[in-house]
């Protein structure tokens, strides 16, 4: 028998009384405080937007401040108090509520409610984020585009309400199971790093120029595209419009991308189309980005955007991708960039005489099945390490439903 299950049968064998919120606590709506009245010191603030953002179940610091002229307006929310969200444009944020814990009083605004009880201030705070608390706000809420549960409402809000020893006793193994959560995710997240640090070290080593390596320029491996000098209609559907955006990595990711109507892109292809091989490279703002386009989907370019087209005789055509986003190539570019008053470029017309180093053919595919295979192990690792933590948030999330689902009183 856990804890948990000795202090219910001996506190309350024949279950825990539910009471409206109301009835356990005065609730304060607060009122004004818009965003400009913040500042960074005199009497701490907790602002309805930050609680979406920014806090978790509780907290003894606050984010933002107010002047006591200011707060002395203002609802005042004393050590112990819960700050909880009235309004939202989804209903997942109304009803998030914080318990303040700090030493001093502070003060809240308008879209939220002070809460005042003599409960376990983490215990009320974890149990409003209950689906059992998630499925009464949902019928006592009110509003379409803008989602409104108010304080009258919330009042109306059935809590469960163990003696305090049970509650503390929740608590503890909940923070519990709070700081297991904060460790994982901080080993997770360092060991990403780790492998994405060791990726780049791998990648600069193998991409040093060897005495082997070919000295050449830039126009003797690939063919230099100018992009189109403006922008398409943007579209919900026809073929790819590849922007800046659309760049990271070494790859074109096609979630950052847009469209373009099928009726213009011949317009758009005038000068050039991506094709299967091609380096997309960026030559204004965001300079040294550059993706390996490996599709034949119908696509066309951006304004400040050109396009490197490998001569297969002479480069892997991943390689050149992989090369124009090595050290030695992205110093060249950071060494000829040209300095504008309102956006740096690399001169493109200059650009197929810049030099550049390759090594031979079989070397280059070595290199690319190489750097393929790290690539995979990290980016299988950028799934794995946030579903192993989505898996014991969710395991974390069933535990504290569990934990805070009693048997009522009388049943």
């Amino acid at each position: 028998m856990s804890r948990i299950d000795e202090l219910i049968a001996e506190l309350c064998p024949d279950g825990v009384k539910i009471r409206a919120l109301g009835e356990i606590a005065e609730l304060v709506r607060g009122n004004g405080m818009p965003k400009a009245d913040l500042t960074d010191s005199g009497v701490g603030a907790i602002h309805y937007g930050q609680i979406y953002t920014h806090y978790g179940a509780w907290t003894t610091t606050t984010l933002s401040c107010v002047s006591t002229e200011t707060a002395a307006r203002l609802a005042t929310a004393n050590p112990g108090d819960l700050i909880i969200t009235n309004t939202s444009e989804n209903i997942e944020d109304v009803g998030k509520a914080v318990a303040w814990l700090g030493g001093q009083p502070i003060v809240t605004g308008g879209h939220a409610t002070v809460i005042r009880h003599r409960e376990d201030p983490k215990f009320l705070s974890y149990w409003f984020q209950t689906e059992s608390f998630a499925a009464q706000k949902r019928a006592l809420a009110s509003g379409t585009k803008v989602i409104d549960v108010s304080a009258r409402q919330l009042a109306k809000a059935l809590v469960p309400v163990p003696p305090l020893k049970v509650q503390r006793e929740i608590v503890r193994i909940l923070d519990t199971f709070k700081e297991l959560e904060a460790e994982l995710e901080a080993e997770l997240e360092a060991e990403l790093e780790a492998r994405r640090r060791q990726h780049e070290h791998y990648r600069t080593q193998i991409l040093t120029p060897e005495p082997s390596w070919r000295e050449t320029t830039l126009g003797a491996i690939a063919e230099v595209f100018d992009g189109p000098h403006a922008t398409p209609k943007k579209t919900s559907s026809g073929p790819w419009y590849l922007s800046i955006s659309s760049l990271k990595d070494g790859h074109v990711h096609l979630d950052a991308s847009a469209h373009l109507a099928a009726e213009d892109f011949p317009r758009w292809t005038r000068r050039v189309a991506p094709e299967v091989g091609d380096t997309l490279f960026s030559y204004e703002t965001r300079l040294g980005q550059a993706g390996y386009w490996a599709r034949s989907d119908p696509a066309a370019l951006g304004r400040r955007m050109g396009i490197l087209r490998p001569h297969k005789s002479e480069i892997v055509p991943k390689f050149l991708t992989i090369a124009y986003l090595s050290p030695t190539f992205q110093s060249l570019i950071e060494s000829r960039t040209v300095r504008g008053s309102t956006v740096d470029r690399i001169p493109i017309a200059d650009l197929s005489t810049w030099p550049i180093s390759i090594p031979p053919m079989t070397e280059q595919h070595r290199i690319v099945t190489y750097l393929d295979k790290i690539d995979t192990l990290v980016n299988d690792m950028s799934v794995s390490l946030p579903a192993e933590l989505a898996a014991r948030r969710r395991q974390y999330e069933f535990y504290r439903g569990r934990l805070l689902t009693f048997k009522k009183l009388g049943v």
